[in-house]
């Protein structure tokens, strides 16, 4: 009967060191600095993005950022395992644009990784400013639209 009851203990301590390991999920820091190591360089100066503050202040959902292949919004808690942006938007550029480039459908420029945080925050941060706007709410901050508004001026 003894060793039942160890058998049974060790069965639970183990059981509950893996479900501490599983339960841990990914670490969410407070700011991500949004420097991803596929690209050659940078052009811009990197976006320090806060996550704590879109989450927290701004009562943002992970499904305004966090989506499936098909665009829904990924229902996540924090602290979930997620996927860089890089898995699915595989191209670490921006689409080529201008005259003699072609002209690219909205799916062709998903496949390119800045033009689809680009769309995806700059969409975001469009419809808070239209909702602010008509709800003549004059307490709240317009989110940026600009380059140079969520893009540090690099250093020279």
């Amino acid at each position: 009967m003894h060793k039942k009851v160890l058998i049974a203990v060790i069965a639970c301590a183990v059981m509950a060191l893996f479900g501490g390991i599983i339960h841990a999920g990914t670490e969410v820091k407070d700011v991500i600095k949004m420097e991803n190591p596929n690209y050659k360089k940078h052009k811009k100066g990197i976006v320090e993005f806060s996550h704590k503050k879109h989450s927290a202040e701004y009562k943002a959902d992970c499904g305004e950022c966090h989506h499936d292949e098909e665009g829904e919004p990924l229902e996540l808690k924090e602290g979930d395992e997620v996927q860089n942006c890089i898995e699915c938007h595989k191209k670490p550029a921006k689409s080529p644009k201008g005259k003699g480039k072609p002209k690219l459908t909205k799916e062709e420029k998903l496949e390119y990784h800045a033009d689809a945080i680009h769309m995806n925050c700059k969409g975001c941060h469009k419809k808070h400013n239209k909702k602010i706007k008509k709800n003549k709410d004059t307490k709240a901050k317009k989110a940026p639209t600009s380059c140079k508004k969520c893009h540090p001026k690099t250093k020279k």
